[in-house]
């Protein structure tokens, strides 16, 4: 009797990403079978740098398979000034959890998510007024969509 071919359907994974900011760092969870990014928050970078006190906690609580940090490009392509520094922190993320890390353009992501954010309080959807945590936690939601187009 010939063997059966391996199921090609793969279980849901878990993939968190983040919009790395000095102040805040929005942060996006969705799963590879859906493709939809959702549960989105900002956590609070102070003084002390990253929060990973929170940032363990969503480790935690979600399991992720992967991680995803925003790249910021410019419109020429080159890197900005604040790519290194989230090259540092996708970094100390794949240190921190030995979990893959996979970097995604940025760019405009906060536009579109301010943007859909504005388009909700218009329809009624959103009650609450706008706050630069909620652009940062779409930008986020917004990396993690990039990423899902760009995975087969």
């Amino acid at each position: 009797m010939p063997e059966e071919a391996p199921s090609r359907a793969q279980a849901p994974q878990i993939v968190l990403a983040f919009d790395f900011g000095q102040r805040r760092i929005g942060v996006a969870c969705g799963d590879t079978v859906s493709r939809n990014a959702s549960h989105a928050r900002a956590l609070t970078s102070g003084s002390q740098g990253v929060p990973w006190e929170d940032v363990d906690a969503l480790i935690r609580e979600w399991r992720p398979a992967a991680l995803v940090v925003g790249l910021p490009y410019n419109v020429d392509d080159s890197e900005s000034a604040a790519a290194a520094r989230a090259r540092s922190f996708a970094g100390a993320l794949a240190a921190r959890y030995a979990l893959p890390v996979e970097l995604v353009d940025e760019r405009y992501s906060s536009m579109e998510a301010l943007d859909r954010l504005k388009q909700a309080r218009a329809s009624g959807l959103r009650k609450r007024r706008v706050v630069k945590g909620d652009v940062d936690a779409g930008a986020a939601r917004v990396i993690l969509e990039r990423w899902f187009s760009q995975i087969t």
